[in-house]
């Protein structure tokens, strides 16, 4: 059997409900996964360094896919920035300029996105976007409103970790609860989406389960335990 890479959320994954605290319970059963002989890695709307302190720390594949595939960190000072910081901070400025209670949300430092709090009407500034032929999308995490640049998604970021250590579509599986997420499920050959997902995020997943967040990983990981017990 060859080795299985997990793509994983964080916030709403492995979080406490959406709390924002790591579900303690939920990393321990992913370091396991690691330990059995998989890839665990982090595909995360947070900074890139985030989830690379959070694989170092919490004992998983030290690499992480950040800022909605915007930003790969793969080593402590190396980063491969997929995305233009400089089109999505321009893109900020005409956003907030024409639509009311737009601000920016405080992050960790990003390299390739502009992150804001979810106050303001998100179809209206997608519809400006395309009006003013602005090279960028706008995406919902339930974190935050995402600006990233055109044709950057989680999916795209991953398939450069796939690259880099020569991971077929076949033995990924990807775990999340967002929008944002799609991009992943879609070349992953198995997807889980939580309990606390929308249903057009279940509708894009191979699998469901009925937990939520944390306990909803601990949920799949049972589930898919015939399959990773042994490599």
């Amino acid at each position: 059997m060859n080795p299985k890479t997990f793509a994983v959320d964080i916030d709403g994954t492995i979080t406490e409900n959406g709390g924002g605290r790591i579900h303690l319970e939920a990393l321990a059963a992913l370091r396991h996964v690691k330990e059995l002989g998989h890839n665990v890695i982090f595909v995360t709307g947070r900074s890139s360094v985030e989830g690379f302190l959070l694989s170092v720390f919490g004992g998983t594949t030290k690499i992480a896919v950040g800022e909605n595939g915007g930003c790969i960190t793969v080593d402590t000072n190396e980063h491969v920035l997929l995305g233009n910081i400089e089109q999505c901070k321009e893109a900020f400025q005409i956003i907030q300029d024409r639509i009311d209670n737009v601000v920016e949300k405080p992050v960790f430092p990003r390299m390739t996105e502009v992150v804001l709090e979810r106050t303001f009407d998100l179809d209206l500034a997608r519809k400006l976007v395309a009006k003013e032929n602005l090279n960028v999308s706008l995406s919902d995490s339930q974190y935050a409103i995402h600006i990233n640049s055109s044709g950057i998604d989680k999916g795209v970021g991953f398939k450069e970790i796939m690259k880099r250590l020569s991971i077929s579509s076949d033995d990924v599986i990807a775990i999340g609860d967002s929008a944002t997420d799609i991009p992943l499920f879609k070349i992953a050959k198995t997807s889980i989406a939580l309990g606390n997902s929308f249903d057009d995020v279940k509708a894009q997943a191979t699998m469901t389960v009925s937990a939520k967040a944390g306990d909803g990983v601990i949920e799949a990981l049972d589930k898919l335990a015939p399959l990773i017990s042994g490599v």
